[in-house]
């Protein structure tokens, strides 16, 4: 696993409250991911990991506390404004564009980071053209690497789920993200996609340079790839740490792993 950088962290969270009513879904939680990391976040259904996506993509706002990116404030940044800043996501339930091809919805992540606007595109000027011409290059490139070539014409809907899952991640990655949040991507997955998914978690890592913060209910695979991991229960953050270290956190067992997943982990 990479070594976590000195500087300051990519992504800092700081004492981010959420409350729907009387419910408060998260409580002044704060917690950081360096670049380079994988970041897994973890706990019970009804912890506040959604939550917390929610509020990075800015679907919800923070009612307290500040969520920083590279230095920079985005909790009242526009929502749209997400992927320009370098931030992808994947969601739990496929969010693609099921008669569309591959190739299409992989071009559809490139949209975040064109800046031809509608003229340009209206009268195909030598920007808008450079720019389709790097988006298909892009997702050339995202095609080979997530080993979806032979299927790049082929419609979503007629494919595997779990192809589709490795569809949603390459339209996530064609807006060249730094931070890729990950809800869920081992949901559904058999055992021989769920080996698959661990190696190309860190390829996205290594070979991308991309920082991951994922969401998943997998203990396997979270403790198996992550450099850090941050435990959520009740809105509350109760644990953050290495995996070794967050595996025999007492208030972890208790809340979430339970002692034999602990052992199995």
């Amino acid at each position: 696993m990479n070594t976590p950088s000195t500087g300051a962290p990519l992504l800092r969270v700081q004492a981010v409250t959420v409350r729907f009513g009387g419910i408060v879904a998260l409580d002044a939680v704060s917690f950081s991911v360096e670049a380079g990391q994988i970041c897994g976040l973890i706990g019970p259904n009804g912890a506040g990991k959604s939550t917390v996506f929610n509020c990075l993509s800015r679907i919800y706002d923070c009612g307290a506390g500040s969520i920083e990116f590279d230095g920079r404030r985005i909790s009242t940044l526009p929502r749209h404004r997400m992927a320009g800043e370098g931030i992808g996501r994947t969601f739990q339930n496929l969010a693609l564009f099921g008669s569309m091809s591959v190739r299409e919805n992989l071009l559809v992540g490139c949209h975040g980071r064109q800046p031809a606007g509608f003229v340009g595109a209206l009268l195909r000027l030598p920007g808008e053209r450079r720019t389709e011409r790097e988006a298909q290059a892009r997702a050339d490139e995202l095609l080979r690497f997530l080993a979806l070539e032979d299927c790049a014409e082929r419609i979503v809907a007629d494919l595997p789920f779990g192809t589709q899952k490795r569809v949603e991640l390459g339209r996530a990655l064609c807006g060249r993200p730094r931070l890729l949040l990950l809800d869920e991507p081992a949901c559904g997955l058999n055992h021989e996609e769920l080996e698959g998914l661990a190696a190309l978690i860190r390829e996205i890592r290594d070979r991308l340079g991309v920082t991951v913060l994922l969401v998943e209910h997998h203990m396997g695979l979270v403790m198996a790839i992550s450099d850090q991991v941050v435990v959520l229960n009740f809105g509350r953050k109760i644990a953050e740490g290495p995996p070794a270290a967050v595996r025999q956190h007492p208030e972890v067992i208790q809340a979430y792993l339970g002692g034999a997943h602990a052992d199995a982990a």
